[in-house]
């Protein structure tokens, strides 16, 4: 695709298509059940919602993989104790769908895991059951985190990163 009709699909989405596709209270059900998801363990997840990419991007010709990996950091999801964060990060322009985790988490799962994280959500996004792909994302990582980086009893998730997605 040239260059001028791919910057004018991302100029044309904006946050309200993210909330038209995830729908009414989505975002709130999301953020609760990452917040639950991180009582159960250490780590962190955190969710990205992106309608396009920045003009810079876009101008540069870089794609999903590269922002998510930017938003990674930025978001600060490398910064945690036990190098236990994961983003799952969704680009509507594109259809794009990232999972990135931090070396600890990583090392445990391996790249296979991710994958079928991102496969699953694919399926389920298809489908156009966008929350529902996200839930399962979620519930996904939730127990490879709980079985890799589990609370001992009566230790509590210190809640390194916020919950809520972040879209934009």
């Amino acid at each position: 695709m040239n260059k001028i009709a791919r910057i004018l699909r991302h100029r044309w989405l904006d946050e309200s298509d993210v909330h038209r596709l995830l729908g009414r209270g989505a975002l709130e059900r999301i953020e609760a059940k990452v917040r639950a998801s991180e009582r159960r363990h250490s780590g962190e997840i955190r969710v990205c919602v992106e309608a396009g990419l920045p003009l810079g991007y876009l101008w540069r010709n870089l794609g999903a993989h590269e922002r998510a990996v930017t938003m990674f950091g930025k978001l600060r999801v490398w910064d945690t104790e036990h190098n236990n964060g994961v983003l799952i990060y969704l680009l509507l322009a594109e259809h794009r769908i990232e999972v990135l985790a931090d070396r600890g988490i990583h090392r445990r799962a391996g790249a296979e895991r991710w994958a079928q994280v991102v496969a699953q959500m694919r399926e389920a996004f298809r489908a156009g059951q966008f929350e529902a792909g996200l839930a399962a994302a979620i519930d996904t990582i939730d127990a490879l985190l709980v079985e890799h980086f589990p609370l001992a009893p009566g230790e509590v998730n210190p809640n390194e990163l916020p919950d809520a997605p972040v879209i934009s």
